[in-house]
Protein backbone atom coordinates (compact mmCIF):
# COMPACT_ATOMS: atom_id res chain seq x y z
CA UNK A 1 0.00 0.00 0.00
CA UNK A 2 1.41 3.42 -0.99
CA UNK A 3 0.45 6.82 -0.62
CA UNK A 4 1.64 9.44 -3.13
CA UNK A 5 1.67 13.31 -2.04
CA UNK A 6 1.47 15.72 -4.49
CA UNK A 7 3.04 19.54 -4.45
CA UNK A 8 4.57 22.31 -6.38
CA UNK A 9 0.98 23.53 -8.20
CA UNK A 10 -0.23 27.08 -8.84
CA UNK A 11 -0.42 30.21 -11.07
CA UNK A 12 1.99 30.69 -13.45
CA UNK A 13 2.09 33.23 -16.39
CA UNK A 14 2.38 31.87 -19.76
CA UNK A 15 6.41 31.38 -20.71
CA UNK A 16 6.95 30.43 -17.13
CA UNK A 17 7.76 27.55 -14.93
CA UNK A 18 7.09 25.62 -12.40
CA UNK A 19 8.50 22.40 -10.55
CA UNK A 20 5.95 20.17 -9.71
CA UNK A 21 6.79 16.95 -6.86
CA UNK A 22 5.22 13.46 -5.82
CA UNK A 23 6.63 11.49 -3.04
CA UNK A 24 6.03 8.11 -1.90
CA UNK A 25 5.61 6.31 0.70
CA UNK A 26 6.90 2.54 1.97
CA UNK A 27 9.55 0.90 0.24
CA UNK A 28 8.91 -0.25 -3.58
CA UNK A 29 9.09 3.39 -5.14
CA UNK A 30 12.71 2.83 -6.21
CA UNK A 31 11.42 -0.26 -8.41
CA UNK A 32 8.62 1.93 -9.52
CA UNK A 33 7.44 3.53 -12.89
CA UNK A 34 6.15 6.79 -12.26
CA UNK A 35 3.84 8.90 -14.50
CA UNK A 36 2.59 12.17 -14.67
CA UNK A 37 -0.61 12.86 -15.94
CA UNK A 38 -3.04 15.74 -16.57
CA UNK A 39 -6.92 16.76 -17.01
CA UNK A 40 -8.28 19.56 -17.87
CA UNK A 41 -12.36 20.66 -17.28
CA UNK A 42 -13.97 19.45 -20.64
CA UNK A 43 -11.08 16.92 -21.65
CA UNK A 44 -9.70 13.50 -21.46
CA UNK A 45 -6.87 12.71 -18.88
CA UNK A 46 -3.58 12.81 -20.29
CA UNK A 47 -0.25 10.97 -20.01
CA UNK A 48 2.23 13.67 -20.28
CA UNK A 49 5.46 11.87 -18.60
CA UNK A 50 6.71 8.53 -17.63
CA UNK A 51 9.62 7.55 -15.83
CA UNK A 52 11.35 4.18 -15.37
CA UNK A 53 13.31 2.87 -12.55
CA UNK A 54 16.41 3.73 -14.90
CA UNK A 55 15.31 7.15 -15.48
CA UNK A 56 14.27 6.60 -18.73
CA UNK A 57 11.71 8.69 -19.86
CA UNK A 58 9.10 9.27 -22.30
CA UNK A 59 6.79 12.34 -23.19
CA UNK A 60 4.29 12.86 -26.10
CA UNK A 61 4.64 15.36 -28.54
CA UNK A 62 2.35 18.26 -26.55
CA UNK A 63 4.90 18.52 -23.91
CA UNK A 64 8.09 17.01 -25.17
CA UNK A 65 11.01 19.79 -25.17
CA UNK A 66 9.22 21.31 -22.77
CA UNK A 67 8.73 19.24 -19.46
CA UNK A 68 10.63 16.97 -17.86
CA UNK A 69 10.51 14.13 -15.33
CA UNK A 70 12.92 13.24 -12.77
CA UNK A 71 13.40 11.30 -9.63
CA UNK A 72 14.89 11.38 -6.42
CA UNK A 73 15.24 7.85 -5.10
CA UNK A 74 16.55 8.61 -1.89
CA UNK A 75 13.94 10.97 -1.39
CA UNK A 76 11.11 8.74 -2.77
CA UNK A 77 10.85 11.66 -5.09
CA UNK A 78 9.32 12.21 -8.84
CA UNK A 79 9.48 16.17 -10.24
CA UNK A 80 8.23 16.92 -13.03
CA UNK A 81 9.84 20.52 -14.31
CA UNK A 82 7.68 22.45 -16.75
CA UNK A 83 8.83 25.32 -18.80
CA UNK A 84 7.60 27.49 -21.61
CA UNK A 85 4.27 27.07 -19.84
CA UNK A 86 1.27 27.83 -21.94
CA UNK A 87 -2.06 28.80 -21.11
CA UNK A 88 -3.32 25.01 -22.64
CA UNK A 89 -1.24 23.45 -20.06
CA UNK A 90 -3.65 24.44 -17.56
CA UNK A 91 -4.90 21.10 -15.38
CA UNK A 92 -4.70 19.32 -12.60
CA UNK A 93 -1.63 17.13 -12.65
CA UNK A 94 -1.66 13.69 -10.96
CA UNK A 95 1.58 11.64 -10.57
CA UNK A 96 1.20 7.75 -10.59
CA UNK A 97 2.99 4.63 -9.46
CA UNK A 98 3.16 1.67 -11.52
CA UNK A 99 4.81 -1.66 -9.94
CA UNK A 100 7.53 -3.42 -11.47
CA UNK A 101 5.12 -5.88 -13.73
CA UNK A 102 2.05 -2.89 -14.21
CA UNK A 103 -0.29 -5.94 -10.97
CA UNK A 104 -0.73 -2.41 -9.02
CA UNK A 105 -1.13 1.02 -9.78
CA UNK A 106 -1.49 4.09 -6.76
CA UNK A 107 -2.42 7.89 -7.51
CA UNK A 108 -1.79 11.06 -6.25
CA UNK A 109 -4.21 13.30 -4.85
CA UNK A 110 -3.70 15.80 -7.99
CA UNK A 111 -2.18 19.81 -7.76
CA UNK A 112 -3.83 22.66 -9.79
CA UNK A 113 -1.61 24.11 -12.39
CA UNK A 114 -3.11 27.03 -13.69
CA UNK A 115 -1.02 29.16 -16.77
CA UNK A 116 -2.16 32.45 -17.20
CA UNK A 117 -1.87 36.30 -17.87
Amino acid sequence: QVQLVESGGGLVQPGGSLRLSCTASGNIFSRSTMHWYRQAPGKQRELVATINSGSFTKYPDSVKGRFTASRDNAKNTVYLQMNSLKPEDTAVYYCKLTTTFGELSYWGQGTQVTVSS
